[in-house]
């Protein structure tokens, strides 16, 4: 062989293993796709330091949609097959429907087993993100302990204290009256938020909101018929501003102190502070349901679909999300948003006071109020069911239709729909 014809191969095959260095070098890392929403993105964003340090082979790509867009698309995803993620964010009213689903991987089997993982979260929201078969399809991150908030100036111009607006729900409604009296402030935003909670007096472990364990409909029980007639109470007592929850009217009530209480999560303080009222800062308190009722509202979980890429690295970024303090108490900071794991209730920030809150330190009566609420199981007809109960009750308080009536019509169309629409459950 010619010195030039080998000097050529030489050169050919020098430049050919430093294209193939050089196409190696520019080959993508493997890429984890969270999709998730507002403000839990804020929680994943806040811990993707911490996932670089840990995982740096891997790149963490946080795809964030609106709350509606976000669970529209991962509705679609679920029922195409395609355009789903390594990790899905899932709010608490879509757990039961996502679950039917079939598209989750069961956490409880290997590699995973996440069973022996069951004792560092809050029992009731763990048992949330089970399928109805005990299958775990979600992780819990963070959980809502119901509370009632309530503008502390407001009740002191009107002479109410706390006990009053705590005691019960006649009580509570009676102070209503002598706020509007003395202030012209209103109780609440809704009558419905009164209906939502009330419904869940009484609730034990296993008992469904909805549906019993043998999926027979529940609506017409005496817990529903007190509820519609609470919020029937409130509507006709003028103690209501008719605004329902994330409308505008509802933040506009906040903002100009035309709303005296609200029951909902515990993370309304963070929306309160960072979007809603923040100029209400220090006029807050939180203080217990009234009547001793025993709610969460609201929570939020990830799963990891069936068909997802990176299963290994989906369980690892859910575990760091899920599973370390660290993470946990960064993200009640960062969000306000109360964790799921029992180790982060014994850390020193549940004990400081919260500013916007006058000072109260809240955190501790959030901790016991995690630890009573009711395991609760849901069901892949919740949200439907959700929605014909405030259809009902909105013709009960704008209408005038018979309570006992709304409720035989409720339970007869959720019946109807859910013989039409049976849910599958893994």
């Amino acid at each position: 062989m010619k010195l030039k014809t080998v000097i050529a191969l030489a050169l050919l095959m020098l430049n050919f293993g430093w294209a193939g260095a050089q196409g190696q070098a520019q080959l993508p890392k493997p890429q984890l796709r969270v999709a998730t929403f507002p403000d839990l993105d804020r929680a994943a964003k806040a811990a993707a330091a911490l996932w670089a340090q840990r995982h740096p082979g891997i790149e963490l790509k946080i795809v964030s949609m609106q709350y509606a867009d976000h669970h529209m698309a991962m509705t679609t995803a679920l029922a195409t097959g395609s355009g789903l993620p390594d990790v899905m964010a899932i709010d608490l009213r879509f757990i039961g429907k996502f679950a039917a689903s079939g598209g989750f991987i069961d956490l409880n089997q290997a590699p995973y087993n996440a069973g022996m993982m069951a004792g560092d979260y809050v029992r009731y929201a763990l048992i949330q993100g089970q399928s109805r078969k005990g299958a775990q399809l979600a992780m819990p991150a963070d959980i809502g302990p119901g509370t009632l908030l309530y503008r502390k100036d407001i009740l002191d111009k009107a002479g109410v204290s706390e006990a009053e607006i705590t005691r019960d729900w006649a009580s509570y409604l009676a102070a209503g009256k002598k706020i509007k009296a003395a202030t012209g402030a209103l109780l609440m935003a809704d009558a419905a938020d009164l209906r939502d909670i009330a419904l869940r007096q009484g609730l034990k472990d296993g008992e469904g909101i909805y549906f019993d364990a043998s999926g027979r409909v529940l609506v017409e029980s005496e817990r529903f018929r007190r509820a519609f007639e609470l919020g029937l109470a409130a509507r006709q007592a003028g103690l209501d501003a008719h605004a329902s929850a994330w409308s505008n009217d509802w933040a506009a009530g906040f903002k100009q102190g035309r709303i005296a209480t609200q029951m909902m999560g515990a993370w309304l303080v963070g929306h309160l502070k960072n979007w809603l009222a923040p100029d209400t800062a220090g006029l807050w308190r939180s203080a217990p349901l009234p009547g001793g009722v025993q709610a969460a509202y609201g929570g939020s979980f990830y799963a990891i679909p069936k068909k997802a890429k990176y299963k290994d690295a989906a369980w690892d970024f859910i575990r760091l999300m899920t599973a370390d303090k660290a993470v946990q108490i960064n993200s009640l900071r960062v969000l306000d948003s109360y964790p799921a794991l029992l180790a982060a209730h014994q850390d020193p920030l549940m004990d400081e006071p919260i500013a916007f809150l006058g000072g109260q330190v809240a955190r501790q009566m959030w901790r016991e109020t995690a630890a009573r609420v009711p395991a609760t199981p849901v069901s892949p007809f919740d949200v439907l069911a959700t929605t014909i109960i405030r259809d009902e009750f909105e013709k009960v308080v704008t209408r005038g239709k018979d309570i006992a009536t709304a409720l035989k019509d409720a339970r007869e169309l959720i019946e109807r729909r859910t013989r039409r629409r049976p849910g599958r459950d893994a």
